[in-house]
């Protein structure tokens, strides 16, 4: 089994994305490995991987690095055990498969695929514990879903619809199918941000994108919702982020930080 990873600048990893998704519409691992960073990764046997040259010119100007390795046999193993449960007190839990069920209230289970987290990173795991602050009820709009966590917990939670939209074809088809398999009503669909506005109508919303996108989402947001979770963002991005919702009448009302990354809660003026 072959690694071919390649490394851009941050701020311009969603273009990045987006462009080796074409290439490898299977799904894509994303690490985010420091210094303003992000490095994304495929895996396959020699003959079924993009070419270099078509990895590079997918990066553009925004190419740090690209280099191949090949994965050890036990690599399905490890790729396990750097996926944990995330558990948030008795009120919430998300975990893989080969999990254990867990003693809380809610307890989803989260198949991340090769491409996909299951809730653990930071900016999930911060706009889970704002979901927990809020109270549930209404629409709940999912914009970036990944796997579906932040949707399957919504619906589990008691939000109700529950839409979930992202770009990846495979995002699509790995939340549908994380939820029926924790039986929860949630709507999947794809949605290109960058071009299309989103719908309108949910009382909240959440948004675990990178500070390009989020900046570009105060144009995109159809009407005002009641919340509006925003993740994603290093501590550094935070504030200047926050400022393009004022003009939509949405103020910081609340923040969490865990390490280096924060999620923002705003409402409306």
């Amino acid at each position: 089994m072959i690694r071919l990873a390649v490394r851009v600048a941050r701020e311009q990893s969603e273009l990045v994305l987006a462009e080796l998704l074409e290439l490898a519409p299977a799904g894509v691992e994303e690490l985010d490995v420091g210094e303003g960073l992000v490095e994304y990764a495929v895996y396959g046997v020699p003959g079924e991987l993009p070419s270099l040259p078509d990895v590079r010119a997918a990066a553009g100007a925004a190419l740090v690095d690209v280099r191949t390795s090949e994965v050890a046999d036990d690599w399905a193993e490890r790729w396990r055990q750097f996926h944990r449960p995330l558990v948030l007190g008795d009120a919430l839990a998300v975990r893989p498969p080969w999990e254990r069920p867990t003693s809380a209230a809610v307890d989803l289970v989260i198949d991340p695929g090769r491409a996909f987290g299951t809730g653990a990173h930071p900016s999930t795991r911060l706009c889970l514990e704002l979901m927990l602050e809020l109270p549930a009820g209404g629409g709940f709009l999912d914009v970036g879903c990944g796997s579906g966590v932040l949707a399957i917990a919504a619906a589990a939670l008691g939000w109700d619809p529950v839409l979930a939209l992202d770009l990846d074809a495979a995002a699509v088809a790995a939340c549908r199918a994380n939820a029926a398999g924790n039986a929860v009503e949630v709507d999947v669909r794809r949605l290109d941000l960058r071009i299309e506005s989103l719908p309108g109508g949910f009382a909240t919303v959440a948004a675990n994108l990178l500070a390009p996108l989020l900046r570009e989402l105060p144009t995109r947001l159809p009407a005002q919702p009641d919340h509006l979770i925003i993740s994603g963002l290093l501590l550094d991005e935070a504030d200047a982020v926050v400022c393009g919702f004022g003009e939509r009448g949405l103020v910081a009302q609340h923040k969490r930080v865990y390490g280096e990354w924060a999620a923002l809660l705003l409402g409306r003026e």
